[in-house]
């Protein structure tokens, strides 16, 4: 094989034979100088100092979002042990609300097991106080299921104790349920319902009762009007509180007594001594503080303090 070139100009004039070896030389020569001018053994990429910055990067930003994961996980645990305790709480309304009903029944001769208060609440929770992030780890699933089946029982006791309430109210107290006269036998009005002083603070503030006050050693608390106990305790601001429902979404709270003479679940009647005046939990001295509610709202009592009794 050879190749022959041959070049005619208007002066010049030459020819040129290769033989098939000295073409493969030539062409072999410059392939040699093409790999010279591209050098193509050298990377090309980027630089190792901007690969490395590259990688750094990407760790910082990995780390981060580690550190985010790592922090909701924390949240959501001390939100899931949260629920765990808020359960607690729920069950001891349950046992509660359980202990008030059975007392009702009974006072009301139903304790035939038409009104079911034995239900089983599952695991009683107790034991000192700690702080939320030391409690054990738990699983949101089953703290929702918990909450759900409390959430269920408690609508259903709710339920029963309305239908109880009405019951009791037409069987037994309706005829006195009427809400009338002073909470006290002798003593004076110290303090009205309504916009006033706060007597420990000095700012205005609302008194969402009437106050009565008595000089009587040993001085009663009487129920204005009949009604089942629904709270016979402490209470945060009241001090010792008595909580009368009387029916038709009404009412009574007696505040700051020195001693209960009664309990949840008893039915009281209009008239009767309930409490010693006192002066627990946030008060300047022994009286009572008087309270109407109707559907759970304080109203100014006064109208009913000064009606006859039916």
């Amino acid at each position: 094989m050879s190749l022959s070139v041959f070049y005619r100009g208007t002066k010049v004039k030459f020819g040129l034979k290769l033989s098939r070896r000295r073409l493969l030389s030539f062409m072999g020569i410059a392939a040699l100088g093409v790999l010279a001018v591209s050098k193509p053994w050298e990377y090309q990429g980027l630089a190792p100092q901007i690969v490395q910055a590259k990688i750094d990067e990407e760790k910082v930003a990995v780390a981060a979002q580690q550190q985010v994961i790592r922090d909701l996980k924390d949240e959501t645990e001390k939100k899931l042990a949260a629920m765990t305790i808020y359960i607690g709480e729920m069950q001891s309304q349950l046992r509660r609300l359980d202990a008030l009903g059975r007392r009702l029944a009974t006072v009301a001769e139903l304790d035939n097991g038409e009104f079911a208060f034995e239900q089983p609440l599952g695991e009683i929770m107790g034991g000192p106080e700690a702080s939320i992030a030391d409690a054990p780890r738990v699983d949101g699933r089953d703290v929702i299921d918990q909450i759900e089946r409390l959430m269920g029982e408690l609508s259903n006791k709710q339920k029963q104790l309305s239908l109880l309430e009405s019951v009791m109210m037409s069987h037994h107290i309706s005829a006195e349920s009427y809400i009338a006269g002073r909470p006290i036998k002798s003593g004076w009005l110290s303090s009205q319902y309504g916009i006033r002083k706060d007597p420990f603070n000095g700012r205005p503030s609302m008194h969402k009762g009437l106050d009565f006050a008595s000089l009587e050693e040993g001085a009663g608390v009487y129920a204005t009007g009949a009604g089942v106990v629904t709270w016979a305790g402490d209470r945060s601001g009241y001090g010792l509180l008595i909580e009368i429902d009387h029916g038709g979404g009404l009412k009574t709270r007696y505040g700051h007594s020195k001693e209960l003479l009664v309990k949840e679940g008893d039915v009281v009647t209009r008239g009767q001594k309930i409490a010693l005046i006192g002066s627990t939990g946030r008060s300047t001295g022994p009286h009572v503080h008087y309270e109407v509610l109707r559907n759970n709202r304080q109203i100014d009592p006064y109208k009913y303090v000064y009606r006859t009794a039916e």
